[in-house]
């Protein structure tokens, strides 16, 4: 965002703030919409009542915030931010080799697999998806206590992905562990990977320069 030429500003007290996602997966829609009414709150003053954009790193909060609040703030998932805003205003080098590419749930629910897809093909040589595996399977944290879950859903992955595929990406943190354990290679946030393939954009020259 820096490198873009803009400011970050984070809501206070960030530590006790949640989406309410975790509680919603659980049917405890009352705890859920607390802690997003709390978020807001929280959102609401540090974006000056709205006046800027918010943007999540996580998927499943932006979906889950774009929800609640959506109407009151201008909320943001950070692949359609990055790929709306701040590529255009970076200097991307492709790295070689490839890459895996994974679209968790919210993803697909808000539409943007199609900015993720392309994002990853502005930063990497080569992009793999694995058709067969819409969901990981970790369903929020349900992964944590119910492996089988995700070692069901991510089955197929391993043998689908390319040979020297060495690292892949996602925007849900408990679905990269899932990932990354079937896998077994790491899977990050695609933020990771626009920061090691980006610089700020060249300055234009002024229509006046000779």
């Amino acid at each position: 965002f820096e490198r873009a030429g803009l400011d970050v500003v984070y809501p206070q007290d960030m530590a006790g703030l949640c989406c309410g996602q975790p509680f919603e997966s659980k049917g405890l829609m009352d705890a859920a919409n607390l802690k997003s009414a709390e978020l807001e709150q929280a959102l609401a003053q540090a974006s000056e009542g709205g006046k800027w954009p918010v943007v999540f790193d996580t998927s499943p909060c932006a979906y889950r915030m774009k929800k609640f609040c959506a109407d009151r703030l201008q909320v943001h998932d950070s692949i359609e931010f990055v790929h709306d805003v701040l590529l255009p205003r970076l200097h991307i080098t492709p790295q070689p080799g490839a890459v895996a590419l994974h679209p968790v749930c919210s993803v697909r629910k808000m539409g943007t697999a199609d900015k993720l897809q392309a994002i990853a093909q502005r930063c990497s040589a080569q992009v793999a998806t694995v058709d067969a595996v819409q969901c990981c399977g970790f369903a929020g944290e349900r992964g944590f206590m119910r492996p089988e879950l995700n070692e069901h859903a991510l089955r197929q992955l391993k043998e689908a992905l390319p040979a020297g595929c060495k690292m892949g990406y996602s925007s849900s943190r408990t679905c990269e562990i899932g990932l990354s354990e079937m896998a077994e290679i790491p899977y990050q946030s695609i933020l990771y990977l626009v920061e090691r393939c980006s610089q700020p954009a060249p300055a234009q020259p002024s229509p006046h320069t000779p």
